[in-house]
């Protein structure tokens, strides 16, 4: 037998040429290319964002939309991707891949422009319904530039998360196994990157706008002329300093009708309206402020007029103008407001830091107002009605306990524009009548509960408002009542039919982009009065009727009332 040459023995022995794999990388997101899975689901994502919303959307803010909306598919297109690799599913070859990969670029290219480009007909659509100007045609271009500006952003942290994730598995990979290294080093960078991002960037964010915020409230506008009647809070004789009273506590003293200004549209005289502000600056704590604010009241003469406005202001304090000046002309002047700043901060951020802060404060006047209301005899004191718009109604529904009032219950409350958050909103409206709509919900018939918008009142035939009465101003289109988590993965009950008059019929329901529609809409809608989270001072004079029935209004009347504030 020959004897086996060395070479090919050698040659026997030594392993075979690693061939070129014909599966895809695992994650090609990481590399300079982007995963095709990823930019087919995120053009759907992309195209779904464009569609109409409740409200009309700027255009940058409509871009950073759909540039999230973008990085939202694109990420669940990759996840997808990665799992279907990892379970070793088929895969195509790589020549096959590639020709996959341009014809898939070039499709959702044509797709984005033309979406891109009826963008323009959905934004009208319900700018047309809110009679608003068209938007210009040049909007595709800059919400393209926009959105792909946007995406890259956030895919470019996306990679940085992933490159510092793989240097901490490599680096742990040598004191334990790799599997544990990889738990441990996603568990180590969500930690730096939420420590940089909240403990840096937010805080930073919310001490910027906490100075910015408090340096505007203590701006006084020298064209508010600083009050000289005695009775008025703000004077030299009120309890509560000028300068201690808040930016919005001084526009609210100093605005709304005066004696005259009534006196002329009523053709005789009328008295003065009161208004009694504390601002926070006037006291320590949210107590020693509604004592104050009782005690303000009470020496302007609050008491003593026919009915009492107890208003759960704003997060900046704001009292809505539309709502109080039309209160005040109805009930020709004899009424008297009293309101109680809680922060200087707005909406969003007072829920974000401050949230129980606002309910402290609506608490603690509440209990000062009707504690001393409900002591005075019943045939003379005022009819008493409390007041909120969007958050403040939050605080005035969280400012009492049922058991509290029942055996002496005040007259009524109306709330308009209520946040999805407003508990006793969310189980009327989950509770509601069978039929009704959830835009416009009838509660057991109407008796203690009920609902009005911009065309249908809160009137139901055959049906009894009790004496103690709630009334809830709420439009279709306003995101901030309308807005709900599970509105990512389930169609809301208001966009079926029959839908609101102020929602485009062009609506659509889409998963996690539709939550992203109305979570932009909630920070930056625009929308006129009479749409949207504006509420306009003419559905306010119908609510006010409804709800306190002032005497001697006669049509005619009402309609000059209207034109008034219309």
């Amino acid at each position: 037998m020959a004897a086996r040459s060395p070479q090919k023995t050698q040659e026997s022995t030594a392993p075979p040429p690693a061939e070129p794999s014909s599966r895809p990388r695992l994650i090609p997101s990481l590399t300079l290319r982007l995963c095709i899975a990823g930019v087919l689901l995120g053009t759907v994502f992309f195209a779904f964002s464009l569609t109409p919303s409740l409200v009309p959307r700027p255009s940058a803010v409509q871009g950073v939309l759909s540039g999230l909306s973008f990085a939202a598919g694109y990420a669940i297109g990759a996840a997808g991707y990665w799992l279907w690799v990892n379970l070793h599913l088929p895969t195509t070859r790589p020549r096959a891949t590639r020709i996959i990969q341009r014809v898939a670029f070039a499709v959702c290219l044509l797709a984005a422009a033309t979406y891109l480009w009826q963008s323009v007909s959905w934004q009208n659509s319900v700018r047309a319904i809110m009679g608003m100007e068209p938007v210009d045609r040049g909007l595709p271009i800059l919400l393209g530039l926009i959105s792909a500006t946007v995406f890259l952003l956030v895919l470019g942290l996306t990679r940085l998360f992933w490159w510092v994730f793989r240097r901490l598995s490599l680096l742990l990979r040598r004191f334990i196994p790799a599997r544990v290294s990889h738990i441990v080093g996603v568990v180590v960078t969500a930690w730096i990157f939420w420590s940089v991002i909240d403990g840096v960037l937010i805080n930073t964010l919310l001490r910027a706008a906490d100075r910015s915020f408090q340096q505007l409230d203590a701006l006084i506008d020298p064209d508010l002329p600083v009050p000289t009647d005695p009775v008025q809070t703000g004077s030299e004789e009120s309890l509560v300093r000028w300068e201690d009273l808040g930016r919005s506590g001084r526009e609210f003293v100093a605005g709304g009708p005066d004696a005259e200004e009534l006196g002329a549209f009523f053709g005789q005289e009328t008295p003065a309206p009161v208004r009694v502000y504390v601002g926070l600056n006037a006291a320590e704590t949210p107590e020693e402020r509604a004592q104050l604010a009782l005690e303000e009241l009470i020496r302007a003469g609050g008491f003593e007029r026919s009915v009492l406005l107890l208003v759960t202001p704003t997060g900046t304090g704001w009292v809505d103008p539309a709502a109080q000046d039309t209160f005040e002309y109805l009930h020709r002047g004899d009424t008297a407001t009293v309101a109680v700043q809680y922060s200087y901060l707005n909406s969003p951020l007072v829920l974000l830091t401050q949230a129980e802060y606002g309910v402290q404060t609506a608490r603690a006047l509440f209990a000062e107002i009707y504690g001393h209301w409900r002591t005075l005899p019943k045939d003379t004191r005022p009819r008493l009605y409390l007041f909120g718009l969007s958050l403040g109604s939050i605080n005035s529904d969280r400012s009492f306990d049922l058991y509290d009032i029942i055996d002496d219950p005040f007259d009524g409350i109306l709330w308009s524009g209520p946040p999805f958050r407003n508990q006793t909103w969310a189980n009327v409206t989950r509770e509601r009548d069978r039929g009704s709509t959830q835009w416009l919900p009838t509660f057991r018939s109407g008796s203690v509960v009920r609902f009005m918008n911009q065309s249908e009142g809160p009137n139901i035939p055959a049906s009894r408002w009790g004496d103690f009465r709630i009334l809830i101003l709420q439009y279709a289109s306003d995101p901030i009542t309308f807005f709900s988590s599970d509105v990512a993965w389930r169609e809301p009950d208001w966009m079926r039919q029959p839908r609101g008059p102020d929602v485009s019929p062009k609506l659509r329901w889409y998963p996690v982009v539709t939550m992203l529609h109305l979570g932009a809409d909630m920070i930056v809608g625009n929308a006129p009065p009479g749409f949207g989270h504006t509420y306009a001072a003419t559905d306010y004079i119908d609510a006010w009727l409804a709800l306190t029935e002032p005497a001697g209004w006669t049509e005619a009347d009402i309609q000059r009332l209207r034109e008034r504030f219309d």
